[in-house]
C-alpha cells in the first residue's frame, strides 16, 4: 500500500519502511509523527482520492536523524562587466521512516425512508397585480421649506 501526502508545501509518495528525507520538522530525533493531510492512498487498482485531501486516512512516521544537506554552489556572472559573485547554500532536512499507513474504512449507512410529499405551494401573484403596483408614481420630496427658511 502506498500514500501521496503533503508536507512543507511537498508532496510524497510513501510506502511503509521507506526512509524519506523531508522539509525540517519541528520534531526530535526518535518522535513519532503523523500527516493528515494525505492526498491519495491506493494499493493496485483500489486507490482513493481525496478533495482535497482524505479525511479517513493519516501516515505514520518515526524522525530518525535531522541534518543538511550537500551545498549548493550559486554563481551570478555576468561577461565583460567585471562582475562575479559566488556563494552556497545548505538545506535543513528531516529523514524519516514511514511506519504505518492507516485507512479507516466507511462503512455504509441504511437508506433512508421515504421523504413525505410537500404541500401545494400558494398562486403567485399575477402580472396585472404586480404592473398595477409598478404603475403607480412615487412623490418627490418638495423643497418648499429650504425656500422659507432663505427668505427669512
Amino acid at each position: 500500500m502506498y500514500a501521496v501526502f503533503k508536507t512543507g508545501g511537498k508532496q510524497y509518495r510513501a510506502t511503509q519502511g521507506q526512509k524519506i528525507k523531508l522539509e525540517k520538522l519541528n520534531a526530535n530525533s526518535g518522535d513519532k509523527v503523523l500527516f493528515t493531510e494525505v492526498l491519495m492512498v491506493g494499493e493496485g487498482s483500489d486507490v482513493d482520492i481525496g478533495t482535497p485531501y482524505l479525511t479517513n486516512a493519516s501516515v505514520e512516521a518515526t524522525v530518525l536523524e535531522e541534518g543538511k544537506d550537500k551545498k549548493i554552489e550559486v554563481i551570478k556572472f555576468k561577461r565583460r562587466k567585471n562582475y562575479k559573485r559566488t556563494f552556497g547554500h545548505r538545506q535543513c532536512y528531516t529523514l524519516v521512516e514511514i511506519t504505518g499507513i492507516k485507512l479507516k474504512k466507511e462503512t455504509k449507512s441504511q437508506p433512508k425512508k421515504a421523504a413525505k410529499p410537500k404541500k401545494a405551494a400558494k398562486p403567485k401573484k399575477t402580472a396585472a397585480k404586480i404592473k398595477k403596483a409598478a404603475a403607480k408614481p412615487k412623490k418627490k420630496p418638495t423643497a418648499n421649506k429650504k425656500k422659507t427658511e432663505a427668505k427669512d
